[in-house]
């Protein structure tokens, strides 16, 4: 009888036992952010470091910046990765994020046709250069969608075009699609100089004419391009994954994965797509 009774529970002391062996459901951390993180490729190569480390999975959502401190806003993201910076500090101010921490930087290039009908190449700022391009009412390809880039490319128009104009085309798509659009329609566009890079063998009606080769060689200091990551604030919202997205943000302000990005890009482009920035990487190497 016992020994029948030890044959019965054997199976169910194994399953116990095996079920406690088992690893841990990942995590999920919904990460908002813009689509020169993705198009870049950065993202695809930080992530799994993390994903490892903390059995997590991040659910990228890669939108422009606009978009994603809306989803931000509306508890739909953990935290949010983005570039631009006033807009940054409101999310803050008004509650929603928890706090803003530098993360990286790159800056913004003027590409166009090899051609360049407006004569663009060789203008001192960003602001003659869109001045020559609305004077030769040269087709200018615009993100329209709310992101950082377009943020960009509005501050720097001394008069704002309008698409009635017919040279001025706004998309409202990302980074890369708008990029390739220009390169079909032989159109001039506002880009960050990471995505350039990384998309560029698939441009070749495109050239950097403003901008220079290398953020060193960029004449507007205007066009420096910030990235902050801020957690989202979880008493405003159920669900939100505070501890995950604080570990996030940790992680990615951390030297090492600092390093990690100012190491990407620097193989094929001689040159990082992006330049490490957070408080730790700085204290490492003032």
């Amino acid at each position: 009888m016992v020994k029948t009774l030890r044959l019965l529970l054997l199976p169910v002391l194994l399953n116990l036992l095996l079920a406690g062996c088992a690893p841990a459901e990942p995590a999920v951390l919904r990460l908002a952010t813009t689509t020169s993180t993705a198009d870049s490729g950065l993202l695809e190569v930080l992530l799994p470091t993390f994903e490892e480390e903390f059995n997590a999975r991040v659910d990228v959502v890669a939108v422009g910046t606009g978009q994603a401190i809306e989803l931000g806003q509306n508890g739909d993201a953990d935290v949010i990765l983005v570039h631009a910076r006033a807009r940054e500090d409101e999310f803050v101010a008004a509650g929603f994020g928890l706090a803003r921490s530098d993360v990286m930087f790159n800056d913004f290039i003027v590409v166009g046709p090899h051609a360049d009908p407006a004569r663009i190449q060789g203008l001192a700022t960003a602001a003659e250069a869109f001045a020559a391009i609305a004077a030769a009412e040269a087709r200018f390809a615009s993100r329209g969608d709310d992101s950082g880039t377009h943020t960009k490319e509005l501050s720097v128009w001394t008069l704002e075009p309008s698409p009635d104009q017919g040279w001025y085309l706004s998309l409202g798509q990302g980074m890369g699609e708008t990029l390739q659009f220009a390169n079909e329609r032989r159109a001039y566009t506002l880009a960050d100089r990471g995505t350039y890079l990384a998309q560029r063998d698939n441009l070749p009606d495109l050239m950097i004419l403003f901008g220079g080769e290398s953020i060193a060689e960029n004449p507007d200091a205007k066009l420096y391009n910030a990235y902050g990551v801020i957690p989202v604030n979880p008493e405003l919202h159920e669900g939100i994954q505070a501890e995950l997205a604080q570990q996030f943000v940790e992680w990615l302000t951390s030297v090492e994965t600092q390093k990690q990005i100012g190491s990407y890009g620097v193989d094929r482009f001689g040159q990082p797509l992006f330049y490490p920035d957070s408080a730790a990487y700085r204290r490492a190497h003032p």
